[in-house]
């Protein structure tokens, strides 16, 4: 239950923060994974130790190759290593998996509603186009839509929360 409390608190923090500045805080996850760790002592002892480390490593690894690769920030890392933290293993794996579906669902609906949406598809058409009659052409790449982000921490959470219907807790 307490961690369960952990959890849905920081969650809603993140979110909010990462929609308003695209930013999810060290000062909110540090305190809330120190809470974890501890309860998790205290709970059951250095089993339930190894139960959060295997969680924060197994959430850590998910996103950390997207990240090196620059397409995630280091707070979304964090975070779903906090979730492992929480709620073990199986918990991250499963909400990595819904994350990856609200993830996409998001970007669709950016890519769908954004400024250049026509403009976009064109581009597409005509390189598809030119592939099917041999001709190799550079994409209409717009560098601004380019380097905008989303705040992939609402995926994140989202998939938890659909993750902790699934485990029955509400």
């Amino acid at each position: 239950m307490w961690l369960n409390a952990v959890l849905i608190i920081t969650l809603v923090i993140c979110v909010v923060t990462d929609i308003r500045s695209r930013k999810i805080y060290n000062k909110v996850l540090l305190p809330a994974l120190i809470i974890t760790l501890i309860i998790h002592i205290v709970m059951t002892g250095w089993e339930g130790l190894t139960f959060a480390l295997m969680g924060l490593f197994t959430g850590l690894l998910i996103l950390i190759i997207p990240y090196m690769m620059g397409g995630i920030g280091a707070g979304d890392v964090k975070l779903l290593a906090l979730i492992g933290a929480i709620k073990g293993v199986s918990f991250v794996i499963n909400t990595a998996l819904f994350m990856a579906i609200f993830g996409a669902i998001i970007a669709i609906m950016i890519m769908l509603f954004r400024k250049g949406f026509v403009q976009r598809l064109k581009a597409i058409g005509y390189f598809i186009g030119s592939l099917r009659l041999g001709l190799k052409t550079p994409i209409w790449v717009n560098r601004k839509n380019h380097q905008l982000t989303y705040p992939y921490g609402v995926a994140i959470a989202l998939g938890a929360i659909i993750s902790l219907f699934g485990n029955g807790w509400f």
